[in-house]
């Protein structure tokens, strides 16, 4: 290859590295993008619950341009959250707009969702309503000795030096903050591979450590936090570095890593997230050992598959002294065979349950199920999530919540669905620093 194309080669690399990094927490967290047909639905309640027995009332409107869309036709369902409809059709809207009702006799969450197909596109929008989501309880059970087997992991770890190896990236520093890339030894022989930030600045400040939602990619600092005065950790789960080529990555997924979250489901010890859980411990070995760390305040913090890591944390390591949790997944995922939802990533549900649903994987999830850990958690919490979310249902995300005795507080956005709206990572983020500056 000649000098330029190489150049333009490695520039062009360059770019779609940092184009991901930059690009990804939009794709998690960012809210839908406006479309041309609207599909109101809007439950009669305004904050979007109810008790046993009552009726809820869905109104429903199509718009086009911002006006109704008279006589488009819909279909529709309503039904207990991610059940079977109870009711369901196909009807033509005369001036754009429909009542749909339903009713729930337990706690729970009913759903009602509505598609329009318009210039042969298909639009769809959905409400989620809950009855008593605050009794909710867990299906799943806690084996015998899950203390004692999260005791021996604990006491495995131990036994490993953290060997942490950073190498700088200046490049990704600011004027406040150093950037590194970090690995370190990780449970079972594993290397914890992350992104550093620590503040330049001599002192001692609070910690953070940020766990990923589920995927494979690389990762990039978070210089928004880490620039206020706190180290921030950004950790990988997957035992390989977080700054390489992002087309490793594109392969990793639909190869070597695709539906990592089944691998080896019907044995405890070997289980994937075995791992993946110890190193969360590990990487906060990390953090408090760190000269800059002020001896006292660390949190953990993260979004869906993340949510469920902070839980795990928090829950497993008692130097936790604060968690954020968005929309946490791995939460009661029995709830299936127990006829309403469970969490992500449905292992139990209609599809995966011919196959999945076996003594050993439902044994093995008792050991990894968000919702044994929750009772155990002593940090103080805030938790955040919507009604709409379609792949955390919180069916699963309350059944956790509601068996967590620690301090903590549920900010609610009912209509959001698997995101977030800007305010919503603001108040996470102005709550972490808050409470870490007590």
């Amino acid at each position: 290859m000649n000098p330029l194309k190489r150049l333009l080669s490695i520039a062009m690399g360059s770019l779609l590295s940092i184009t991901t990094i930059l690009l990804f927490p939009a794709i998690v967290f960012a809210q839908p993008t406006r479309q041309p047909v609207q599909i109101m639905v809007a439950p009669d309640h305004t904050n979007w619950q109810y008790q046993p027995g009552e009726k809820a009332k869905f109104s429903v409107r199509v718009l086009q341009n911002n006006v109704p869309l008279n006589g488009a036709t819909v279909t529709y369902a309503v039904a207990e959250e991610r059940m079977k409809p109870a009711v369901s059709g196909t009807k033509q809207l005369a001036d754009g707009s429909m009542m749909l009702e339903g009713s729930m006799a337990k706690p729970g969450f009913l759903r009602c969702t509505v598609t329009a197909e318009v210039g042969g596109k298909k639009y769809t929008q959905l409400a989620t309503v809950g009855y008593k989501p605050l009794d909710l309880r867990p299906t799943i059970q806690k084996p015998a000795d899950f203390d004692s087997f999260w005791t021996r992991t604990k006491n495995e770890l131990k036994q490993l030096p953290i060997d942490a190896r950073l190498r700088p990236l200046p490049e990704r520093s600011s004027a406040l903050t150093e950037v590194f890339e970090i690995n370190m030894q990780g449970y079972g022989g594993s290397r914890l591979y992350g992104i550093l930030c620590v503040p330049r600045k001599e002192g001692r400040y609070p910690a953070i450590l940020k766990v990923p939602g589920a995927g494979i990619r690389p990762y990039g600092p978070d210089l928004t936090l880490a620039d206020q005065g706190f180290i921030v950790l950004i950790i990988g789960i997957h035992g390989i570095p977080v700054t390489i080529d992002p087309g490793v990555y594109n392969d990793l997924v639909v190869g070597g890593l695709r539906s990592y979250f089944f691998y080896s489901l019907d044995d405890k010890d070997r289980y994937y997230y075995k791992r993946v859980y110890a190193n969360c411990v590990r990487a906060n070995d990390y953090l408090v050992q760190h000269p800059k760390f002020d001896g006292v305040n660390l949190a953990v913090t993260g979004g869906s598959q993340g949510g469920a890591l902070s839980i795990v944390a928090a829950a497993l390591d008692s130097r936790v002294k604060y968690l954020a949790a968005l929309y946490p997944a791995l939460c009661d995922v029995t709830g299936y065979l127990n006829g309403r939802a469970g969490g992500w990533p449905h292992m139990f549900n209609e599809t995966n349950g011919r196959t999945m649903a076996t003594p050993a994987a439902i044994a093995t999830m008792g050991y990894y199920d968000v919702a044994n850990f929750a009772p155990m958690v002593k940090a103080t919490g805030w938790y955040s999530w919507g009604f709409n979310d379609e792949t955390c249902p919180p069916t699963s995300m309350y059944a956790a919540y509601n068996v967590i005795t620690a301090p903590k507080s549920l900010t609610l956005y009912e209509d959001t669905g698997h995101w977030t709206y800007p305010e919503q990572n603001e108040a996470l983020n102005n709550w972490l620093m808050k409470m870490l500056r007590q």
